[in-house]
């Protein structure tokens, strides 16, 4: 879109309705490009970042209360309990950027304590806004390699376990139901670069 498309469109009031520590909740009153007005509402998430990670054949690790073995190229995955839809997924490990940190630093930080692996590299592949027509929600899908086995470090309401699966068996076991955006995107992307 030019700017000349977007200064058509001017917001009058913008209005906060409610904050729930997790994500915060309005609306903006705008005007539109034919000079009627409308209601915008908006849901503002912190930036997200969601982690493809390899890890190479022959790597050992614990995964819950036993001793698992890559025996070819697979990609980690996490499966938990998401109460807001009341399903299981199986998923990329993701978190949230916090203040102050790189879309790399989240992704690596989010890696080790969700996973207990630490990659030795980790490289953008894509920044992307999320659910434009509700939402003010940024994502960034990164790749890691080079896994080690450390510790998880699980915060108080993460209930997971880790998974890993073979690359050419990954996107097909994304894709069973339920499942979701954050997961299907960050493989394709990782795919189409020429990474998995």
């Amino acid at each position: 879109m030019s700017d000349r498309e977007d200064d058509a469109w001017t917001v009058l009031e913008s209005v906060t309705e409610y904050e729930t520590g997790w994500y915060t909740g309005g609306y903006d009153l705008v005007e539109q490009p034919d000079g009627s007005t409308k209601k915008y509402y908006w849901a503002e998430l912190p930036p997200a970042a969601v982690v493809v990670a390899r890890v190479p054949g022959g790597t050992s690790w614990v995964g819950g209360d036993s001793r698992h073995r890559s025996t070819g190229e697979e990609v980690v995955f996490v499966e938990q309990y998401r109460p807001a839809i009341g399903q299981t997924h199986l998923e990329l490990p993701a978190g949230i950027i916090e203040e102050g940190e790189s879309a790399t630093e989240a992704g690596a930080r989010e890696l080790r304590e969700e996973t207990g692996f630490a990659p030795d590299g980790i490289s953008l592949l894509q920044r992307m806004w999320v659910a434009t027509g509700a939402m003010r929600h940024e994502r960034a899908i990164l790749f890691a390699e080079g896994l080690t086995p450390t510790e998880q470090e699980l915060d108080d309401n993460e209930f997971l376990t880790v998974r890993s699966i073979p690359i050419d068996e990954a996107i097909t076991s994304a894709r069973e139901e339920p499942t979701n955006d954050a997961t299907i995107e960050g493989l394709l992307l990782a795919r189409e670069e020429g990474l998995l």
